[in-house]
This record gives structure tokens, sequence and C-alpha cells, in this order.
């Protein structure tokens, strides 16, 4: 299993290239461009510049969390979010989407409620849930749908 696979970058969103037997739990490897970690357990905060980067152009499943700082159920499952990125990475990226802040993607994917995970891979949506959910289920959920 040779697989190479694209990986952007959480910090400067370079496309990096490793291999798919590499990524493993605990393993963080390094963005050949800006030296930063490429996996740190945590989402990764996206704005509308860089999101096809790690959407459309990057070969790993992205879950995105639709969220508002002044949604209180956003507020409350943020801490499960990040949670959930530490358990799913490598094999999934988890990124946050301020609704407030990026209007034309929340508006791009039918955001209608908040918050709102969308599931995405090699551009294409392929789940979606609303409402705050505890990290166990969202890493369920995930596992459910990414095989």
């Amino acid at each position: 299993m040779n697989d190479i696979l694209r990986i952007a970058c959480p910090h400067c969103h370079t496309l990096n290239r490793a291999p798919a037997q590499k990524l493993v739990p605990g393993v963080r490897g390094k963005c050949g461009s800006c030296g930063e970690a490429l996996f740190e357990g945590k989402p990764v905060a996206l704005d509308a510049g860089h999101f096809a980067q790690h959407a459309d152009k990057s070969d790993l499943p992205l879950l995105v969390d639709f969220w508002a700082e002044w949604c209180g159920p956003c507020r409350q499952m943020a801490p499960q979010f990040e949670a959930a990125a530490g358990r799913l990475e490598p094999k999934v990226r988890l990124a946050k989407v301020d609704t407030d802040a990026e209007p034309s993607l929340a508006q791009r994917f039918g955001i209608q409620g908040i918050p709102t995970m969308v599931l995405i891979h090699r551009g294409r949506e392929v789940g979606r849930k609303s409402g705050a959910m505890p990290a166990s289920a969202i890493e369920q959920w995930v596992a459910s749908v990414v095989r």
C-alpha cells in the first residue's frame, strides 16, 4: 500500500504529500513549506480564502463545524468538537467556520441552523448533522460515514 495523500497544512495551507501508512495517531508530521506540525489534535479555523485547500484539494475527509460566537449550543459543543479532533486526527481533519465572518461559506452549504457539522471528502459533501453533540457521538457518526 503506497498511497500518497495530499494534506493541507493547518498553518500555511500548503498542500503536502504524505504516505497513507504513516498517518497513525500520535504522528504529527511536518509541513514542507512552513515546518509546522501537520496534525495538532485541534480544529483548524477556516475562512473562504483557505477553505478549498482543505475541502477540495486535500485527500483527508474534512469535518466542518459551522458555528457563531453568539450561539449557546455552539459554545457548548466547542470543547467536545476539540476533543473529537484529538481522537479523529490524522484520519480526518476537523475545522471550524464562523458563519458570521464567512456568510458565503454558510450560504454555499445551505446552513440554516447552527451548530451544523458537514463532512466533506474530496470536495463532495458526504454527511451532515445539526445540533450540539458530545465528542463520542461525533466520533461514532464520522466512523459510520468515513470507512
